[in-house]
């Protein structure tokens, strides 16, 4: 019975990441192509910026399996 919310849940926490990712990558590539001497603190944010999202996503999928179990 709590398969279906739980499956819901890490559905939606996939997706929101996805999200968050996507135009961050975006914009980072773009601001690389307009400032290709800037390429590396770029890059470096971008990886800071990506890896604190997928540190909410792990979480939230962590909370969301254990919410399944329980």
């Amino acid at each position: 019975l709590a398969s279906f919310p739980a499956g819901l849940g890490a559905g939606l926490t996939i997706s929101g990441a996805a999200a968050g990712i996507g135009p961050l990558a975006a914009a980072a590539m773009e601001g690389i192509a307009r400032q290709p001497n800037a390429a590396g603190d770029i890059r470096g944010a971008m990886i800071v910026a990506a890896g604190l999202i997928e540190g909410v996503t792990f979480f939230a999928l962590i909370v969301t399996i254990l919410l399944a179990i329980k």
